[in-house]
């Protein structure tokens, strides 16, 4: 096998979900293949870089395997090997979304009756 489709190799890679997420991923800009925007159906080879954006999380990974099938998780992480920058920043990441709180995590809803009233009292 000489090279495999990268949207292909995202999704046995367990990056993606679906194989039409990845394509719409790569056809977006979120994943580079060796540093340059590519194509779904440009053919990913051992040793290419890849750096993929899905969501909030980042990764750059080097291709250790070709596979056009989806498999485990386990077999799914043998295909790449994660750059140890990766790894910090998406811990560094991690570790800031777990002790950060979201803005509207106490917003629920339509403003009631008693929040109008409320509102109206400071706002004058």
């Amino acid at each position: 096998m000489s090279g495999v489709r990268v949207d292909k190799w995202l999704w046995a890679a367990r990056f993606f979900k679906t194989r039409s997420l990845a394509s719409d991923a790569v056809g977006g800009g979120k994943v580079k293949l060796n540093g340059t925007m590519t194509k779904p159906a440009r053919d990913v080879k051992i040793g290419d870089r890849l750096d993929i954006g899905n969501g909030d999380s980042r990764w750059q990974v080097t291709v250790l395997a070709l596979s056009e099938k989806r498999g485990p998780a386990s077999a799914a992480r043998q295909l790449y090997e994660e750059t140890p920058d990766s790894i910090a920043t998406r811990e560094a990441a991690q570790m800031q979304r777990k002790f950060s709180v979201e803005p509207a995590a106490d917003i629920h809803g339509r403003p009631t009756k008693h929040d109008r009233r409320r509102l109206e009292r400071l706002g004058g």
